[in-house]
């Protein structure tokens, strides 16, 4: 019997690491999108990429906060990290590096902000911006030129934005530039496109509302529990009842769409400035002549 049962369990292991390789090769044979995210990859995938072309980093930013009743506290994680990577795939000379979680969030000692709820996680402005120059300069060492700071919450931006102008003055003999992509979450459209499709600014809100509930829809079901849902509750304004995946999708592609033209613009300009520089060293390698 207990041979019975060894050579039983083997065959099953053989069938399913059949079934496993076969997935694997109808997955190849799809044409499924490359990995772009870093922490997939293993360092020397990293280094070719970089060596091929990859020259662009994006660094997504989310946050751990409260989102209503209805919604887990990792809403923005989970969509910027979706975003960032259809982003990736859209430019195709993007890697993504792993989402920073924790990002100002309010005064834990005063309870600000969203740290009036439990299991929101909080840093100070300065904190967070030392985390993101640290992950900056690593991108950098390793050969990135452009690198993307992509914020999903409010609270990321004006930190990120100070960083980005700081490290590209920093860094602009160099050809490194570091970009805080606002686009993506000021003027990707999302509002106006709710309002297009009938919605009220009061019936979209302004957090944890139709906008926010239908992009994690479309992530992660899973995240959001419509049955928790009501207009302008506890932590959340606006309607997430209206929500729906359908709209999230179009949202995401709102957002995706606006950070890929501002990111091209910054990659653009680079190679611009390094074409100058070139011309600049040539004519100044004539004189010397």
């Amino acid at each position: 019997m207990p041979m019975q049962r060894f050579a039983l369990q083997v065959s099953m292991f053989v069938s399913l690491l059949i079934a496993l390789m076969c997935g694997a090769n109808a997955a190849h044979a799809a044409g499924e999108p490359p990995i772009v995210e870093i922490e997939r990859m293993t360092w020397v995938e990293i280094r070719d990429a970089i060596a091929a072309g990859k020259t662009t980093a994006i660094v997504p930013t989310g946050g751990t906060e409260q989102n209503g009743a209805h919604m887990v506290t990792g809403k923005h994680n989970f969509i910027v990290a979706e975003t960032a990577r259809r982003i990736a795939l859209a430019l195709g000379s993007a890697l993504v590096a792993p989402v920073l979680a924790y990002v100002p969030e309010g005064d834990p000692a005063t309870g600000s902000g969203h740290m009036a709820y439990p299991g929101t996680l909080s840093l100070d402005d300065d904190v967070f911006a030392a985390v993101l120059e640290g992950a900056a300069k690593s991108l950098k060492a390793a050969g990135f030129k452009t690198i993307v700071l992509l914020g999903d919450s409010g609270g990321n931006q004006a930190p990120q934005q100070a960083l980005a102008e700081k490290l590209t003055a920093t860094w602009a003999n160099e050809g490194v530039r570091v970009v805080n992509a606002a686009k993506y979450y000021a003027e990707a459209g999302g509002d106006a496109w709710l309002a297009s499709d009938g919605e009220s600014k009061a019936s979209i809100g302004t957090h944890a509302g139709i906008r926010d509930t239908s992009e994690l829809m479309a992530v992660l079901p899973a995240g959001v529990r419509l049955e928790g849902a009501a207009p302008d509750s506890a932590g959340a304004t606006g309607d997430p009842t209206k929500a729906s995946a359908v709209r999230g999708e179009m949202l995401l592609a709102l957002k995706v769409e606006a950070a890929v033209g501002e990111i091209r613009a910054a990659e653009e300009a680079l190679r611009q400035q390094a074409t100058a520089r070139g011309i600049w060293a040539r004519i100044l390698g004539l004189f010397a002549g």
